[in-house]
């Protein structure tokens, strides 16, 4: 089982490299500004993911995932989403507060212990947050989602949150912007930089910072 240091490094890559295929390469310095540490700490662990095969790497280019990288990534992902299902749904913590704890139980829960936790939760395909859960056998399906900030005028359901400080969580919480939720896009203001929503819990329309909505990931209803 890897290591929990090189668990960060794979997840950060994967976040980096996104949905991009073919011979993407992240650079090395995205890397170890997402994990906190010098490039050369980073570098270091390059030679070390490239020996375990776990990543392509090319010096002064930058790295991708292999395939057993991209597993391994997607199972870590997997345990950290189905923690903070877990935390919200059954221990009842507020959804705002949970990533923290789930960064660290990621790297320690068990294999049996997190099956029996998916049992509990009746296997949920999303976390509290809207984003996709991988599989058990490390496959993510993608959602078809769109950020909020591109989207025109029209109807729209909001399915996930990118990661986000608890204090951005709660104001969402506040303003009634949870997945799931029904909203209406009826003015983006490129030169205000703002969008205006309608909301079905709000009477009067709400405006947000264009900003703020590239967060936001949503679908058609």
């Amino acid at each position: 089982m890897p290591t929990s240091t090189v668990e960060n490094y794979l997840k950060a890559i994967w976040s980096l490299q996104g949905q991009r295929e073919g011979d993407y390469l992240v650079p090395v310095g995205q890397v170890a500004e997402k994990i906190a540490v010098t490039p050369g700490t980073a570098t270091t662990m390059m030679n070390q993911l490239l020996k375990k095969g776990l990543v392509a790497y090319t010096p002064r280019k930058g790295v991708r995932l292999s395939e057993a990288g991209r597993k391994a990534a997607l199972l870590v992902l997997r345990r950290h989403r189905l923690v903070e299902a877990f935390l919200v749904e059954v221990m009842k913590l507020d959804w705002a507060e949970v990533h923290e704890d789930a960064e660290v139980l990621e790297h320690v829960i068990s294999d049996r212990l997190l099956a029996r936790m998916d049992e509990m939760l009746n296997h949920p395909t999303h976390d509290p947050h809207g984003a996709p859960i991988p599989n058990a056998e490390g496959e993510l399906t993608p959602d078809g989602t769109a950020v909020l900030a591109d989207c025109s005028a029209g109807d729209y359901t909001l399915q996930r949150v990118q990661e986000h400080p608890p204090s951005f969580l709660q104001w969402l919480a506040e303003l009634g912007l949870m997945p799931g939720t029904g909203l209406t896009v009826t003015h983006r203001n490129l030169e205000a930089g703002t969008l205006t929503l309608k909301l079905p819990n709000r009477a009067d329309p709400v405006q947000i910072s264009l900003l703020a909505a590239r967060s936001l990931l949503v679908v058609l209803p």
